[in-house]
C-alpha cells in the first residue's frame, strides 16, 4: 500500500480526487487566475512540479494531475485499465473538463507529459496561450536518436519487465542518472520513488516504456504521428523551452527537433543539467517560467 497520508505531506497544496471510469485520479488544483496545467512523465508523479506549484500559486491556477497508475492515483491492473498513450490523453481531457478549464491554459510539460499535453492541445488549440516545454517530445523519435538501450530492454524483454517491476529499476535508476548538476538529496530521491513501491503498483512504469511507438505496426504510431503534424498549428504560440542537455533519452537530438519546428521559442539549454531539470537547474528555470509568464500575460 501507497502511504497516502506521507505522500500528501510531500506536496505543497491538498489535493483532490476525480473519479471516472471506476477509477480515482489525484490531482492538485492550487491558486486562482489563468490556468497553468503541468503534465508530469514516467518514472514521476506531481511531485515533480511542487516548486513551480508554489511559484505561480499567487498568480494562477495551478493543476497538476497523477496519471492513473502514478503518484496518488489509483493503480488498476490491465483489466481495468488500458495504459495507452490515447487513454492519457482522453484522462486529461477528462479532468480538464470537469474542471472547467477550456481558455487560456498555460500547458507545462516533461517527459511523457509532452505526448500527453500536446495530444489534449491538438484537439484542442483554441484553449492554449502558452507552452512550457521540458525534456521532452511530441513527436517520434528523431532519425538521429537510436533508443537507449536500457529503454529497449525495459520494453522490449522479460528481464526489462523483471527488473522495473520486481526491483524497481526504472524508478529508482531515474532519481540518480535524472540529476545531474548536483545528487538529489536522499529525501527527494525517496520521494520519486515512493508511489512505485511494489509489483503491483510498479505497473504504469513499465507499461509507458512498453507503450513507445517504434514502428507503424505499434498501437499509437499513428496517434503520435497525428500528434507531430499538430504542432504546426502552434508555431505562433509563445513557448519556453528549458533543456537538460545531459538527458540520455530526450537529449540534444530531440532539443533540435523543438528548435526546428519552433524557430521564435525561448529556449534556456543547461549543459551540465539532466533529464529531472526542474530539479538540476530549479532556481533558473522556476525564473524563467515567472518572467515567461508575464512577459506573455
Amino acid at each position: 500500500m501507497v502511504d497516502v497520508d506521507k505522500l500528501s505531506a510531500l506536496l505543497p497544496c491538498k489535493g483532490h480526487f476525480f473519479e471516472r471510469n471506476g477509477l480515482k485520479q489525484h490531482y492538485l488544483n492550487q491558486g486562482s487566475g489563468e490556468p497553468v496545467v503541468m503534465v508530469h512523465g514516467n518514472p514521476s508523479w506531481s511531485y515533480y512540479y511542487r516548486n513551480l506549484v508554489e511559484q505561480l500559486k499567487q498568480d494562477y491556477q495551478c493543476i497538476v494531475p497523477d496519471h492513473i497508475g502514478c503518484g496518488l492515483s489509483d493503480k488498476p491492473g490491465d483489466n481495468a485499465y488500458d495504459y495507452t498513450l490515447k487513454s492519457r490523453i482522453d484522462d486529461l481531457e477528462a479532468l480538464l473538463e470537469h474542471l472547467d478549464v477550456k481558455e487560456n491554459i498555460t500547458l507545462v510539460v516533461h517527459d511523457w507529459g509532452g505526448m500527453i499535453g500536446m495530444g489534449y492541445a491538438a484537439r484542442h488549440p483554441d484553449r492554449i496561450k502558452r507552452l512550457v516545454v521540458l525534456n521532452t517530445g511530441a513527436f517520434h523519435l528523431p532519425q538521429s536518436k537510436p533508443l537507449p538501450i536500457a529503454l529497449w530492454i525495459c520494453r522490449n524483454t522479460l528481464l526489462g519487465s523483471i527488473l522495473v517491476r520486481g526491483f524497481n529499476a526504472f524508478s529508482s535508476a531515474a532519481s540518480y542518472v535524472g540529476v545531474k548538476r548536483v545528487p538529489m538529496p536522499k529525501a527527494v530521491r525517496e520521494a520519486y520513488v515512493a508511489p512505485f513501491n511494489s509489483w503491483k503498483n510498479r505497473i504504469s512504469t513499465l507499461r509507458f516504456v512498453q507503450d513507445i511507438p517504434m514502428t507503424p505496426q505499434d498501437r499509437n504510431y499513428q496517434l503520435v504521428s497525428d500528434i507531430a503534424a499538430g504542432l504546426e498549428a502552434f508555431k505562433d504560440t509563445p513557448m519556453l523551452i528549458c533543456w537538460g542537455l545531459k538527458d540520455f533519452v530526450f537529449d540534444k537530438h530531440f532539443l533540435a527537433e523543438w528548435k526546428t519546428r519552433f524557430p521564435n521559442a525561448e529556449v534556456h539549454e543547461f549543459d551540465d543539467c539532466g533529464h529531472y531539470i526542474l530539479e538540476d537547474a530549479r532556481d533558473e528555470v522556476l525564473s524563467a517560467v515567472s518572467n515567461f509568464m508575464a512577459q506573455h500575460d
